[in-house]
């Protein structure tokens, strides 16, 4: 039961963030190429990849996993509209948007992961 409590905060908060989070991109840039989903996507891609780094695989508690990782982070990060909205330009005939968003999605996300999964080691030396 105390899972599906995590599960459901964490959903919660995630949610709200994301919802706040995509919005931003739009209001400053607008246009057709889908910034709100991308910045979702990075973002949780670096700090997933940070907090994964600073708590190390092995001191995560199972109520940490799901809480952040599956609630928080799972509801924030946005698989299917990223897919959504890319079938949606390519459609609509944006090509180059289509094929930046699955390019620059995938690529970045991937390259912010990796880094921000050795971030805590300079929290460490910083102290």
């Amino acid at each position: 039961m105390l899972k599906i409590l995590y599960l459901i905060v964490g959903g919660a908060g995630g949610t709200l963030l994301r919802y706040w989070v995509s919005g931003l991109p739009h209001k400053i840039y607008g246009g057709v190429f889908p910034w709100g989903t991308l910045a979702v996507n990075l973002a949780g891609s670096l700090l997933i990849g940070f907090f994964w780094g600073l708590l190390g695989r092995e001191n995560i508690t199972q109520g940490t996993r799901y809480f952040l990782f599956i609630g928080v982070f799972g509801s924030f990060t946005t698989f299917s509209t990223f897919a959504f909205e890319s079938l949606q330009l390519f459609r609509d005939g944006n090509i180059k948007y289509a094929l930046a968003n699955v390019f620059i999605s995938n690529f970045l996300a991937f390259c912010w992961f990796l880094p921000a999964t050795h971030c805590h080691v300079l929290l460490l030396i910083i102290k």
